[in-house]
């Protein structure tokens, strides 16, 4: 089945009343993120978009193995950012569960984490268990997997509730591995995600049949330029629509759509 889906605003204390267009945030509202809701028929994946005003808090997800049916596998695309705003994901160096506890508490790892520069086009990929945060004024698109399991481990002194002992069984005290991050170039198709959880790719133009031997079933289709089009209608940026198959899906010549899709 095809169709676009239902969008959800919601509001966070880091978000802004402010957003880029074509997002708009209601009256006297903060908008952190606004979720695309997952239906019947694609159920295993959430499209975000995520808008950043303070820094979000330190946090880890677990894995599917670790956590059966919660499992939180992630990616970000920044398309926009401001000057000098950065994204923390893993550590300087390798510590233990007794270092990281320690300095969760104290507050000294936001200084233990590598903060990376974050600009239009980045792509991070976020495996469970790697320790994370957002920075501040950070515009950026996060695929996952459809699960809400959180594990906060340190919020810069927010009255909210740590998970240090369920983030301690899960998390991964080590560096972030250069492979997992790239410049996405600005034109052409790119394989951002091959598995093992879920597809992503970003298309340009109609897609190709290489394309059309890796995604086989219904998918995601989330504009980024141009026109994008899924079962003849149209679908604009800042919209996510579900295609039954990817022949439904056309662009006209140079738009640009990211597609995904559970493995």
């Amino acid at each position: 089945m095809s169709g676009k889906l239902p969008v959800r605003m919601v509001e966070r204390p880091w978000g802004r009343a402010s957003l880029p267009s074509p997002f708009e945030a209601p009256a006297g509202q903060v908008i952190g993120e606004v979720w695309f809701e997952p239906q019947p028929s694609l159920p295993q994946l959430l499209v975000k978009y995520i808008f950043t005003s303070e820094k979000l808090s330190v946090q880890v997800h677990p894995s599917s193995a670790q956590l059966p049916g919660h499992g939180k596998e992630e990616c970000w695309l920044v398309i926009d950012a401001e000057p000098g705003a950065t994204l923390g994901i893993g550590f300087n160096k390798a510590i233990t569960p007794e270092e990281m506890r320690a300095a969760a508490l104290d507050g000294s790892i936001e200084r233990l984490m590598t903060w990376h520069p974050a600009r239009a086009g980045d792509f991070f990929h976020i495996p469970p268990g790697t320790v994370h945060a957002i920075g501040p004024g950070i515009s950026l698109v996060e695929v996952q997997q459809n699960s809400d399991v959180t594990f906060r481990l340190y919020d810069y002194g927010r009255p909210r509730e740590l998970h240090l002992d369920e983030g301690m069984a899960v998390a991964r005290g080590e560096p972030y591995p250069e492979a997992s991050k790239r410049q996405v170039p600005e034109h052409g198709n790119v394989t951002l995600v091959d598995g093992p959880v879920f597809l992503l790719d970003r298309i340009e133009g109609t897609p190709d049949a290489a394309l059309g031997q890796r995604y086989a079933g219904p998918m995601l289709v989330i504009p980024r330029k141009g026109e994008v089009r899924v079962g003849g209608e149209r679908v604009a940026v800042g919209e996510c629509c579900e295609a039954a198959s990817l022949d439904e899906v056309s662009l006209l010549s140079d738009a640009q759509a990211l597609i995904s899709q559970a493995v």
